[in-house]
């Protein structure tokens, strides 16, 4: 932070810088596991950063056919609030290791955060992977920032698995790299993006995986791409 202005560098990105401009700071503290700091832009509203990097913004707000279980792993600053919006939704599992995160985001971003005390949420505070090994359910959709090698055996027939995958911009041998090892695990893997204004270049990404209901081979005609381009009608 130096006049006013909020610098996010990172080793990340090399090269590049993202500036924004602070109309006040609305709180710091230092946890026992990330330095947090939001304040008030202008333009994205109250933004959440973590080690120095932008979480999140309120201005950020905006599958699975019948989802009903869904266990996040991260996002204690609430995004549970966009899964809870799937009315086939009956039970949604937060895990998150750093407790003042969620206290934060309750008090400086409190629409996002707001469902949190929702009845069909379970918050769990600590390490997602110590919830897995001590938890047998299995889930319908599995959203996460991090790799974790008991997801595979958590996701439900059917089910998948959606986490961070980078900018394909900044991090291109990364994100080939994490397909090539999730194919070796899930029979498909994919890449999409989204574009989120306040992240490096402006793109974020994400590693879907998934089991189909039904794997067919051997077919002449049918694939993918053709049923894809079979709902792809005139404009008439």
């Amino acid at each position: 932070m130096q006049d006013g202005w909020f610098h996010e560098m990172s080793s990340q990105w090399p090269g590049q810088t993202m500036t924004l401009k602070v109309n006040r700071i609305l709180h710091v503290e230092k946890s026992l596991y990330q330095d947090i700091l939001v304040f008030e832009l202008e333009t994205f509203g109250n933004v959440l950063v973590l080690d120095g990097v932008v979480e999140c913004t309120e201005c950020d707000e905006f599958s699975h056919p019948n989802p009903e279980k869904v266990l996040v792993i991260g996002g204690g600053d609430g995004g549970v609030q966009e899964v809870l919006k799937h009315n086939s939704v009956t039970e949604v599992v937060l895990c998150d290791i750093n407790e003042v995160v969620i206290r934060v985001s309750k008090q400086y971003l409190p629409h996002m955060s707001s469902l949190l005390s929702s009845a069909k949420v379970t918050v769990f505070i600590g390490d997602g992977f110590k919830f897995l090994a001590e938890h047998d359910g299995r889930c319908d959709v599995i959203i996460t920032d991090s790799s974790d090698p008991l997801l595979h055996d958590a996701l439900a027939p059917g089910g998948n698995i959606s986490t961070q995958g980078e900018c394909l911009w900044l991090h291109l041998p990364l994100i080939s790299q994490l397909r090539s090892m999730t194919l070796e695990i899930f029979p498909v893997s994919e890449y999409a993006y989204t574009t989120i204004p306040t992240y490096p270049s402006g793109q974020r990404g994400f590693i879907v995986c998934f089991q189909p209901l039904r794997k067919l081979s051997d077919t002449r005609y049918y694939y993918n791409a053709i049923h894809t381009s079979a709902f792809i009608l005139p404009e008439f």
